[in-house]
């Protein structure tokens, strides 16, 4: 490992961390919080596996820039949900439906032959997908339980 992956790895790390902080800061819930640090995790796990080995051939492999599209949805996703919980639920699973594609979408690029190693990389983002659609589910999970007490608190003390 080079100075500069070490240098990178420390930056992606902070971004993550930043944006971890920012996140967890806006649900009161640990289910909230909870999904977050998965969504930290995936973010975290797909730059560093990209960095390190590449998904897809090699990390000098173009095609493992159309990973950048996942992390892209799922920020653009987060932001237009104001980091809402059952909007940042629907963010996550976009970027699992992402995160699923890019395999399918960089087989129909270049078309290589059906190989073990084409289909681990199917596994490997299909594991992938998973990581984002728990994420989802832990914050729908946690706006349901939000918006269920919010209709608690207003019938137990009527204006």
């Amino acid at each position: 490992m080079t100075t500069a992956h070490i240098v990178m790895a420390g930056i992606v790390l902070l971004i993550l961390e930043l944006l971890y902080l920012l996140v967890a800061s806006r649900g009161r819930s640990g289910t909230y919080k909870l999904a977050a640090g998965v969504a930290a995790a995936a973010s975290l796990l797909l730059v560093w596996g990209n960095l390190a080995v590449g998904f897809i051939g090699s990390e000098d492999n173009p095609m493992n820039l159309l990973y950048g599209a996942v992390l892209a949805v799922g920020f653009i996703g987060a932001v237009l949900a104001k980091l809402q919980p059952l909007g940042m639920a629907r963010a996550m699973f976009a970027a699992a439906a992402t995160q699923f594609a890019v395999p399918f979408i960089a087989l129909l690029i270049k078309q290589p032959e059906l190989t073990m190693g084409v289909l681990w990389v199917i596994v490997l983002n299909t594991i992938f997908a998973g990581l984002w659609v728990l994420s989802g589910w832990l914050f729908r999970r946690a706006g349901v339980i939000g918006s269920d007490l919010s209709s608690h608190q207003q019938s137990a003390y009527p204006r």
